[in-house]
């Protein structure tokens, strides 16, 4: 099963007590780093999500953080694709996203293996690279991957908790601030600027250390209509 933990924006002092928040999402929704990507169907309002991954290489459970980093073989990068306007309606049901999220994920290019990484790790723990995403060659959000509430072994030993993390299992770091998203601009600014993603748009992103994945949005297929609600009297 595929698992993404949203990055919780609390600090280290403002997280005691409150373990990271994370749903999990379509394994079968794969696209390749330099694939087209289909809009959704129905959806007015896409968006993209940059992250980091990180991928598991043994299996565990329960297990406490420092065990959790033998468990995690490598990073990548991860484009959580987002239908806003399908998320905003599901998630006023408050069981988190379904199609808003369903449709497609984008990792690559590479997986760079932990010890790859460890120079760019802080006494913290956390991995200190720097992520930049652009829309047709303009750079829209910049950030670094140190501003994250938790580190990766913390998420992984949450994720084991009770139950089975596998290989194979990606758990996505959350969106990255300061643009990491249309939706943050948006909410930011009060209006749909930068405008949603349309047909044509190619979305470039570049983590330091891993690489750069760079997607063409292209036009998706049309709903298949469903039945009006029915009410059980």
């Amino acid at each position: 099963m595929w698992r993404a933990l949203l990055r919780d924006t609390a600090t280290p002092s403002q997280r005691s007590g409150t373990p990271p928040a994370f749903y999990f999402t379509n394994p079968y929704a794969m696209i390749g780093a330099h694939d087209d990507v289909p809009l959704p169907p129905g959806c007015l309002r896409f968006d993209f999500e940059l992250e980091v991954a990180a991928v598991i290489g043994k299996a565990g459970r329960d297990l406490a953080p420092e065990q959790a980093r033998k468990h995690i073989l490598g990073y990548t990068i991860l484009n959580d694709w987002s239908a806003r306007d399908l998320q905003g309606r599901e998630m006023k049901v408050k069981l988190g996203p379904a199609k808003g999220k369903g449709t497609s994920t984008t990792l690559g290019p590479w997986l760079v293996t932990a010890d790859g990484l460890e120079p760019h790790r802080t006494p913290q723990g956390f991995l200190d690279l720097a992520l930049t995403v652009q829309v047709n060659g303009e750079v829209v959000g910049q950030d670094r991957l140190t501003n994250m509430a938790w580190i990766f072994e913390e998420m992984a030993a949450y994720a084991s908790r009770g139950t089975w993390i596998h290989p194979g299992d990606v758990l996505g770091s959350g969106t990255c601030g300061n643009g990491g998203c249309l939706a943050e601009l948006w909410g930011r600014g009060g209006n749909f600027e930068p405008p949603p993603l349309v047909p044509g748009d190619i979305v470039t992103m570049t983590v330091e250390g891993i690489g750069t994945i760079r997607n063409t949005v292209i036009e998706g297929v049309a709903p298949v209509p469903l039945p009006s609600a029915r009410r059980r009297l």
